[in-house]
């Protein structure tokens, strides 16, 4: 599939007042899918970690760097030349060769017989689906029309949750129909991956159908002259508070989510198949749910604090995330574990609801993909740092106990965030009053 140079396509001024159009409004729910459906593997893994770690024999610490660093680091730094491509040449095309190696990498993976080589073909197969999110968040600002962004961007951040929340929810379900349709003699995980692997084919030909937008190019882009430094250097301050609050709530946040599973599994003596029933619930309940709440606080506040707002839901949201987490820890019951599990995904789910918008605003068109896939990388480096922290705590200091070392590292994460949230706050309260008060 060869690629063709997209800046002959590129027209000046933003998208204000172009309507939304049929193609355009099926490309974004075809996006929404197609990295659900990628994001789905990520909820299969997660389930059948235990499962994984009887086959190849590995601690708690190869699993922190398999949820961590395979899953999150390599992918998005090896993610950033695929988004300087997306930047550059048709983003339709780019897309439909991303979907297309992912579905083969998810299904090679599968067929790995020493952990090293399972390692490789996870951190391959994520390198895909990371470079897929900024190559999506670059497009929509050029389909949706200005006053449906936001909802754009939620919705498909829906669809994306969704797919996310069926890994974990239909494990069982995935796990048994790969075992009936495989009569290939392996693990039955290794048969779900495979499943997954041949259910991405279908998107190919509807991917053909899909838009391939035009870049509306504006001041920033020739301010930034197209260098992703020039950029850099311009916004260094704000990139920074931003960089702090949501790398520090990904850290939290990837230390529960990617080794929950198997911290409840061990805590309740529960089954991975209840599990994975029960935060299926939970990660779509969440992940959608907090949608509209935060569509709301956007727009109420909006009209008080301007710029301010976006922050000020993050901080407020990760502040009542800490209590949540707090809870967790000393449940009794699995039931209640789970309320509180849900209570944390959601008020996190809400800090991070508005980030993509917060960064089109932000970054120019014509570096967008490359800022959306630097910021995963970056936020990634800390990210990585949760599950692998982590699983190293429960080898050496916890005994075991997963769910004791997971809060260990998400409560000071947590209050990190929170302070860098709040600080930004502060800094665009205080550039809004000296912009007032400076003559005209």
């Amino acid at each position: 599939m060869a690629l063709s140079p997209a800046f002959s396509q590129a027209r000046p001024g933003p998208a204000e007042s172009a309507p939304w159009t049929p193609r355009g409004l099926f490309t974004v729910v075809f996006l929404g899918i197609a990295a659900g459906l990628q994001m789905a593997d990520l909820g299969l893994q997660a389930v059948s970690l235990s499962a994984i770690q009887k086959s190849f024999g590995v601690g708690d610490t190869a699993l922190g760097a398999l949820q961590g660093l395979a899953g999150i680091l390599i992918a998005s730094a090896l993610a950033i030349p695929l988004a300087r491509l997306a930047d550059r040449y048709s983003r339709k095309q780019v897309l439909l060769c991303l979907i297309a190696i992912s579905s083969a990498l998810m299904g090679l993976s599968a067929i790995a017989h020493t952990f090293p080589l399972f390692f490789i073909g996870r951190s391959a197969a994520g390198i895909t689906e990371f470079a897929m999110v900024p190559l999506v968040y670059s497009m929509i600002p050029d389909l949706a029309p200005e006053r449906n962004r936001v909802a754009a961007n939620l919705g498909f951040a829906a669809l994306m949750a969704a797919g996310a929340s069926g890994g974990f929810y239909f494990s069982g379900a995935i796990l048994s129909t790969a075992e009936a349709l495989f009569a290939w003699h392996a693990e039955p995980w290794r048969k779900a991956f495979l499943l997954l692997g041949t259910a991405g084919l279908p998107l190919l030909p509807l991917g053909a159908l899909t838009a391939d937008p035009v870049r509306h190019l504006g001041a920033d882009d020739r301010a930034a002259q197209g260098s992703l430094l020039v950029f850099l250097r311009l916004h260094w301050r704000t990139v920074g508070l931003f960089v702090g609050t949501a790398g520090c709530l990904i850290t939290a946040v990837q230390a529960l989510n990617q080794l929950i599973a198997l911290s409840l599994e061990r805590r309740f003596d529960a089954s991975p198949g209840d599990i994975g029933h029960a935060m299926g619930l939970i990660v779509l309940i969440t992940s959608v749910g907090c949608l509209p709440v935060a569509g709301l606080l956007d727009r109420t506040l909006a009209r008080r604090v301007c710029q301010a707002a976006r922050p000020l839901i993050m901080g407020l949201s990760v502040i009542i995330a800490i209590p949540a987490l707090l809870l967790l820890t000393s449940m009794r019951t699995l039931d209640q574990a789970l309320i509180a599990v849900g209570l944390f995904l959601f008020m996190t789910c809400t800090a991070n609801a508005l980030v993509p918008t917060m960064l089109q605003d932000l970054a120019p068109a014509s570096l967008r993909a490359r800022c959306f896939a630097l910021w995963s990388f970056v936020v990634s480096l800390f990210g990585a740092a949760g599950p692998l922290l982590a699983g190293m705590l429960s080898d050496r200091v916890f005994d075991k106990h997963l769910l004791s070392a997971v809060a260990a590292v998400a409560l000071p994460a947590l209050t990190v965030s929170a302070a860098c949230a709040l600080r930004s706050v502060l800094r665009t309260l205080r550039e809004r009053r000296l912009a007032a008060e400076s003559p005209a």
